[in-house]
């Protein structure tokens, strides 16, 4: 009996002498923004910021976007594993292309796309711009104005160049612009001081989902949980940001972005609240990042109808569900 104890004791110490086994190191992620760092990019740097990433053994690094960074090209080439996307023609050009991606996450029901006008009587819709001068970019008449053509019967005599100036704007009572929703009103009201009349294309049908995760094929075959703890990590940020307090990830948008302001960041975050960008339509029911085969059919036909796309292009390879649509983020 005592040699059993003996035994038993010295096994008991043999295993304490043992190092104890490593925890896994974090997996490491470049996510790679559609812009420079912004309040609609908050939810990413709200989890990064918060430790969600962490928590689910991700080691991400956001690098901003800018204007000579094409988002599209990276992720195309292979260079990142995650990038955002900035709305679904973005998808539907890769998957024409056939670059093996997919968007496993929308964090934006509706695009922050919007046409601005000052105060005036004569409009009072987008359809009252039919046959007016609008200046738009060159990424606009690509894909957002392709479904104003088709709705509202716009016509491209009526374009006239965007140059990311308010100047023109500014000088011409009767002008009539592109903007997104968090910048150019803000802009606009603290240049001019007047409040400008915003038309958000989303809250007149325009289909396509905006600010998406996309993920390559080889992360989602070869390491599909990792995948997964981005995007539930990602959801959490947005539930953070926008409910709780958005303070953690502020801080980081204005480390890798300097120009943003408290009072640019909080506007920008009022305005996604107000107009649902986030919370709205079918996440209000399956959850923040929530996407439907529906939603991308509907923004298919709108682009193959103008021959965009081959009608017969497998539109369903730009997305997946397996990580969204559980009901993340409500009640939050």
């Amino acid at each position: 009996m005592r040699r059993r104890s003996f035994l038993r004791a010295a096994a008991g110490l043999a295993a304490l002498a043992r190092p104890a086994r490593a925890e896994a190191k974090p997996e490491k992620l470049v996510f790679v923004t559609d812009w420079k760092a912004q309040a609609e990019h908050g939810g990413f740097y709200q989890a990064l910021a918060a430790g969600f990433y962490r928590a689910r053994g991700l080691d991400v690094q956001i690098r901003q976007g800018g204007p000579q960074i094409n988002t599209q090209q990276i992720i195309a080439s292979g260079a990142v594993d995650l990038a955002m996307g900035s709305n679904s023609i973005m998808l539907f050009n890769l998957v024409n292309a056939g670059v093996p991606v997919k968007a496993v996450m929308a964090a934006f029901q509706k695009d922050p796309q919007v046409f601005i006008s000052h105060p005036r009587g004569d409009v009072s819709r987008l359809a009252d711009m039919r046959g007016r001068p609008i200046m738009v970019g060159a990424d606009t008449i690509s894909t957002s104005w392709i479904w104003l053509k088709a709705k509202f019967g716009f016509t491209d005599t009526q374009i006239r160049p965007y140059t990311f100036t308010l100047a023109p704007f500014l000088a011409d009572k009767t002008a009539i612009q592109q903007g997104y929703l968090g910048s150019e009103p803000f802009s606009i009201k603290r240049a001019a001081g007047i409040e400008p009349e915003v038309y958000l294309l989303a809250d007149d049908g325009y289909p396509g989902y905006a600010c998406m995760v996309v993920a390559s094929h080889r992360l989602i075959d070869r390491k599909p949980q990792v995948a997964k703890a981005f995007v539930e990590a990602s959801i959490e940020g947005w539930a953070s940001y926008l409910n709780g307090d958005p303070a953690p990830g502020n801080a980081l948008i204005r480390k890798d972005n300097p120009e943003m302001t408290d009072d640019l960041l909080a506007f920008g975050i009022a305005q996604m609240k107000k107009y649902g960008i986030v919370e709205s339509g079918d996440a209000g029911r399956l959850g923040i990042g929530a996407m439907t085969e529906a939603r991308w059919k509907e923004a298919f036909d709108v682009m193959a109808s103008t021959g965009l796309y081959p009608a017969r292009m497998d539109w369903r390879k730009a997305f997946m569900f397996d990580f969204v649509n559980k009901g993340h983020g409500l009640g939050k």
